[in-house]
């Protein structure tokens, strides 16, 4: 029994750091995820507290992870570990069957499960932590070790400063479809012979000899023998097989008049530096002057340099205006654009559709730091 619950106790501590880990280091897609549930559940009320939960339930993942990884105070987090995967059992049973998002960001991005997927893998992750608490007093640690609760609380000090670090840069492992070196038009295409959706549709007949109304599915239904069924409805096609989505999707370069301008920067051959926010009225500008310095340095380079947002017109007119930042401004999904980059504003530049760099705003390049930049990619891309 001693190896099945060294077995579980580091299986369960794993998922967890992991877990934690990757939320962690993209604190703003922590956020951007439970404000996802609140306004799915109707609770917008709690919004301003997404950002503080997100970072909370990476935290506690994490430490519970690394706890249960070294045997540390496994008497005390091996209760915090039961009562996690119990609580998120039940939460994700309700998830699954409600489906109020279809990914419920447990892994970030870094992995992607189906509500009922994470569902099950709770199921499984109960059962270690069960294991770990039953037997939490026969197997622990007659004397905690020294040097293992150093590295312990070490750890955590390290995973508290990457996640200080990417909240006021950009997140140090980016497993996003917008990550440097996507090409967008490729990431935007299906492959030729990709499954698609399959669709299951019902009908329903009645049969005039008897006035019963039966259901039908798409293979048998009767729709030839008039002389004995008469139509009476047919019910909405429900999804039954999901085909290949294409990593990058909803992504246009609309302006004010509607027209999607986006192949006209796509497939240009010059630099296009990109400044996305999602929501100019709430754009940090505190770097506007190293933001304005970046448009005169792309224009002394001939680079086109444009915002993608997801405001109104007014809005962006006040805010041209009011930082001078006179450039073309182009509408694109909100989602979208929290998904490119996690900073608001963010940069992004691109040759021929490619993502050759991306800045936080408290990163713009400087003159020197653009110019090497341009030419480390003018040598690699020869």
């Amino acid at each position: 029994m001693k190896t099945r619950w060294h077995i579980a106790r580091i299986l369960l501590g794993l998922t967890l750091a992991f877990s934690g880990f990757v939320k962690g280091i993209d604190p703003l897609g922590s956020a951007y995820k439970f404000t996802d549930y609140f306004t799915a559940w109707g609770m917008e009320s709690l919004e301003p507290f997404a950002f503080a939960l997100g970072i909370l339930l990476a935290a506690t993942e994490f430490i519970t992870g690394i706890a249960l990884l070294f045997n540390t105070f496994i008497s005390f987090f091996s209760i915090i570990a039961l009562a996690f995967m119990a609580f998120f059992t039940v939460l994700t049973l309700g998830i699954a069957i409600e489906n109020p998002v279809t990914d419920c960001g447990c892994f970030g991005d870094a992995l992607v499960l189906s509500n009922w997927e994470t569902f099950y893998k709770n199921i499984i992750f109960s059962a270690f932590a069960v294991i770990v608490f039953w037997y939490r007093k026969r197997f622990k640690p007659k004397k905690q070790s020294l040097i293992t609760a150093i590295l312990s609380l070490a750890t955590v000090f390290v995973f508290a400063y990457l996640v200080d670090y990417s909240y006021k840069h950009l997140p140090i492992l980016d497993f996003r479809p917008y990550k440097v070196g996507t090409n967008i038009p490729e990431a935007m295409q299906i492959p030729e012979g990709a499954p698609v959706d399959e669709y299951e549709t019902f009908f329903h007949y009645k049969n005039k000899e008897t006035g019963e109304t039966k259901k039908f599915d798409q293979g048998n239904y009767p729709w030839q023998d008039t002389l004995k069924w008469e139509f009476v409805s047919m019910d909405e096609p429900v999804l039954i097989k999901k085909g290949y989505e294409p990593p990058i999707q909803n992504f246009i370069m609309e302006t004010p008049d509607g027209e999607d301008v986006k192949d006209f920067f796509l497939y240009d051959e010059g630099y296009t530096i990109m400044m996305i926010s999602h929501d100019l009225t709430k754009a940090d500008m505190s770097n506007s002057e190293e933001i304005s310095k970046l448009l005169s340095l792309a224009n002394q380079h001939e680079i086109n340099f444009l915002a993608l947002t997801s405001s109104l017109k007014e809005e962006y007119v006040d805010f041209a205006n009011d930082y001078s930042l006179h450039i073309d401004y182009f509408n694109c999904d909100e989602i979208t654009l929290k998904t490119m980059v996690r900073s608001n504003p963010g940069f992004i530049m691109i040759k021929k559709g490619t993502i050759v760099d991306k800045w936080h705003h408290n990163d713009i390049p400087g003159e020197k730091s653009l110019k090497n930049r341009l030419d480390f990619f003018e040598k690699t891309t020869k």
